[in-house]
């Protein structure tokens, strides 16, 4: 998920390099569910601490493997600009509240496109930290709608699948227009 967009040329070029190691949508790995991490090595911490940098240099809040490639149940987070990256191996939503919530929504996956999803506003989390350790955890408000959108990306869901057809169908004509240059 995208956080905002900076004038400061610098990060700039940063999240442009960025960009580049992030599979973009009609790419097959993003539709693709992830495997389960069974191995907890220093592999795997690297990988959390890359994909970390990337989210941050590409402006965002969260990044999922599949973004970058990879097929591993691995989400990267930072919810508040002023808090700490968490790395969350093989999460998953075991309870959510009735009240739900749409709020526009991007993704470093689909380029500048933002469609309106509606998720719940409160959830419980199962996952494991880098070491592998089992925990659980509450979330609620923004950060438990950038873990939904991370999890989603493992399953290999999209925001464009939680849009309206409306929705949905506007962003994807502004997808096609980005893609094809203007004569």
């Amino acid at each position: 998920m995208p956080r905002r967009s900076f004038d400061d040329p610098e990060r700039e070029v940063l999240r442009l390099a960025a960009l580049e190691h992030i599979r973009q949508y009609g790419d097959p790995v993003l539709r693709t569910p992830a495997e389960r991490v069974e191995v907890f090595d220093d592999t795997l911490g690297e990988e959390a601490r890359f994909m970390a940098q990337i989210m941050e240099d590409g402006h965002g809040c969260g990044l999922a493997a599949p973004q970058v490639g990879r097929l591993r149940r691995l989400i990267v987070i930072r919810p508040d600009d002023e808090g700490p990256t968490h790395a969350l191996v093989n999460p998953e939503v075991i309870s959510h509240s009735d009240d739900e919530e749409i709020c526009s929504e991007g993704c470093l996956s689909v380029g500048e496109v933002t469609v309106d999803v509606s998720r719940p506003l409160a959830i419980r989390i199962r996952a494991q930290d880098l070491s592998g350790t089992q925990f659980e955890a509450d979330l609620e408000g923004f950060p438990a709608r950038v873990v939904q959108h991370e999890i989603d990306h493992l399953d290999g869901i999209l925001i464009l699948d939680r849009a309206s057809a409306d929705d949905r169908r506007a962003a994807l004509a502004e997808l096609r227009d980005s893609l094809i240059p203007s004569i």
